[in-house]
C-alpha cells in the first residue's frame, strides 16, 4: 500500500488530512495558498504590545474526540484544559457562578437565572427533557424550524433562554436564534448525549492554553519534518484531474503540476469552485457549496491598562445586547503576564451588523459592552485594539442549509472531500473539521487497500 497523496488546504481539516495520511506511511504534499498553515484558526502578532494572540479566541467540547486525536498526534493534547466553573454576569452586577464539569453541568441546563422562579425552574426542566427527547427522536418539521421556533414549542422560558439556551444555540451555530437550524443544534445536542452516555460522562467546554499556532501548527510541522511531508506554501490548485475515473494530480495556477495517486479536497466552501470540475458530480457539489452561504465573525483583542475583575476564564455576558457576549480572560487561560496590559477577548458570532463597522467603531462599542458589566473598564484604557473581521468564517447553518452538506466520498474513490462543511455529527466546529479528515483518510486507505 502506497503512492503519492496531495492535500488541498492547510487548514485545521487539511492539516488533519495531512498528519494522518503521513501516519499511515504515505507519500504526502500539502498545499496551501496563503504563507502560512492553520486556515481560520492561527495567532496573528500584536506589534505594539509584542505579544501573540489568536485571530478569535475558541473554545473546545470534551466530546471533540477526532480533534483529541490530531491534537494527540501533534503531541499538544496536554494544553487544552477543562475549567470546573464559569461566571455569568447580568449589567446591573447581579453573577452567577456554574459548574461547567460533571453532572453538576447537567443541572446548570435546568435553570440558572437568579429571577428564575421555583415554577420557571420546573418548566426549564420539562422543556430540557423535551429538547433532549427531540434531539434523540427529531420530528418531521425540524429541520424546517429556526432554534427560536424550537425553544417556544417546547415551552422553554424566558430566564432559561436569557441565562444559557440561546447562548449554546448562538455558539454551536454562529447564527442568532432567529435565524440558525433547530435541525443543526438538536444534532449536535443528541451527538452529545450519546458520548456523555458511552464515556459516562457529560460533554463539557474548556480551552487551549496555548496560542493556536502551538496548538494546532507547530506539532504538525514536526510531524511534516519527521515523515517528509513535502508543504508547498502560495501553491495555488486550480483543479484536480481526473482521468477514467482515477485522480492523476492537481494543477496549480501557475502553470505546474502535482502528481496524485490520491487528493484530500479540503478547502472551505467559499473555495472549492473549479477544483472538482473534472468530478461528474462537481456541479451538485458546487451548488451546494454556494447555497450554503457563509457567516460572518468578529473578535476583538482588546489590551488594557488594567484588569477587569474577572473570576472565570471566559464570562457570559447577559442581557441588553440581543445576544450573549462571551470575554475571554487571556491571563486566566495562559498565564501570561501583564507588563504589557491584560488581554481581554470578545468574540461575536452571527456579526451581520458588525462586520460592516469600521474597526475603531466596534473596539469603541466593545469597550462601551465592558463598562456596563465591569467598574473597573469605566477608567481603563486602551494600549492596543485588534479587530479580526471574517466575513466567511463559517458556512451558514441557517434553516433549511444542512441537509446541503455533502459526504466525504465522491464518485472518483480517490478523491475525498474534508472541512467542517462537509457532513458530520457536529455544526461549523474544528471537531467537524478533525472528524471529515478522519473519514477522508480512511476512505483513503480503504481504497488502497484494495488496490494493493
Amino acid at each position: 500500500m502506497g503512492g503519492r497523496y496531495v492535500v488541498i488546504g492547510g487548514g485545521l481539516a487539511g492539516l488533519a488530512s495531512a498528519v494522518w495520511l503521513a501516519e499511515a506511511g504515505m507519500d504526502v504534499a500539502l498545499l496551501e495558498r496563503r504563507g502560512r498553515l492553520g486556515g481560520r484558526t492561527h495567532a496573528m502578532r500584536a506589534e505594539q504590545v509584542d505579544d501573540l494572540p489568536d485571530n478569535g479566541q475558541h473554545v473546545i467540547a470534551s466530546g471533540y474526540e477526532h480533534l483529541f486525536r490530531y491534537l494527540t498526534s501533534v503531541g499538544t493534547r496536554d494544553f487544552v484544559v477543562f475549567p470546573k466553573r464559569s461566571t455569568l454576569r447580568w449589567p446591573d452586577g447581579r453573577k452567577k457562578v456554574v459548574q461547567t464539569t460533571g453532572f453538576g453541568a447537567v443541572r446548570t441546563l435546568f435553570g440558572v437565572h437568579p429571577d428564575a422562579t421555583v415554577a420557571d425552574r420546573l418548566r426549564a426542566a420539562r422543556a430540557t427533557l423535551r429538547l433532549g427527547w427531540q434531539a434523540l427522536h427529531p420530528p418531521a418539521d425540524l429541520a424546517d424550524l429556526s432554534t427560536d421556533q424550537w425553544f417556544d414549542r417546547v415551552g422553554m422560558p424566558a430566564p432559561a433562554r436569557e441565562a444559557l439556551w440561546d447562548w449554546l444555540a448562538l455558539g454551536i451555530a454562529a447564527e442568532p436564534v432567529t435565524r440558525g437550524s433547530a435541525a443543526v443544534f438538536a444534532r449536535v445536542m443528541a451527538t452529545g448525549f450519546r458520548m456523555g452516555v458511552r464515556h459516562r460522562t457529560p460533554v463539557t467546554i474548556g480551552y487551549p492554553t496555548v496560542d493556536l499556532d502551538t496548538l494546532f501548527v507547530t506539532g504538525a510541522l514536526r510531524v511534516f519534518g519527521e515523515r517528509g511531508v513535502d508543504v508547498r506554501y502560495r501553491a495555488v490548485a486550480r483543479r484536480i484531474e481526473i482521468e477514467d475515473g482515477v485522480v492523476t494530480g492537481v494543477l496549480l495556477a501557475d502553470g505546474s503540476r502535482v502528481a496524485a495517486d490520491g487528493v484530500v479536497c479540503a478547502v472551505p466552501n467559499s473555495n472549492v469552485a473549479g477544483l472538482l470540475d473534472d468530478l461528474p458530480e462537481h456541479a451538485e457539489i458546487c451548488a451546494a457549496a454556494d447555497k450554503l452561504g457563509y457567516t460572518p465573525i468578529v473578535s476583538t483583542n482588546l489590551y488594557l491598562d488594567r484588569p477587569l475583575g474577572t473570576e472565570s476564564a471566559f464570562e457570559g455576558l447577559i442581557g441588553g445586547t440581543g445576544v450573549i457576549d462571551e470575554v475571554f480572560d487571556r491571563q486566566i487561560m495562559h498565564g501570561r503576564g501583564t507588563d504589557r496590559g491584560w488581554l481581554y477577548c470578545l468574540t461575536t458570532s452571527g456579526a451581520y451588523e458588525q462586520i460592516e463597522k469600521a474597526g475603531d467603531e466596534i473596539v469603541t462599542e466593545q469597550m462601551a459592552l465592558l463598562r456596563r458589566y465591569y467598574p473597573a473598564a469605566v477608567a481603563a484604557e486602551v494600549l492596543e485594539a485588534q479587530v479580526v473581521k471574517m466575513p466567511r468564517a463559517t458556512f451558514s447553518q441557517v434553516v433549511g442549509m444542512d441537509s446541503l452538506r455533502p459526504p466525504q466520498r465522491t464518485s472518483v474513490p480517490s478523491l475525498v472531500l474534508a472541512g467542517d462543511w462537509t457532513a458530520t455529527d457536529w455544526s461549523a466546529t474544528m471537531e467537524s473539521a478533525a472528524q471529515s479528515a478522519a473519514v477522508a483518510v480512511e476512505l483513503l486507505l480503504d481504497h488502497a487497500r484494495e488496490r494493493a
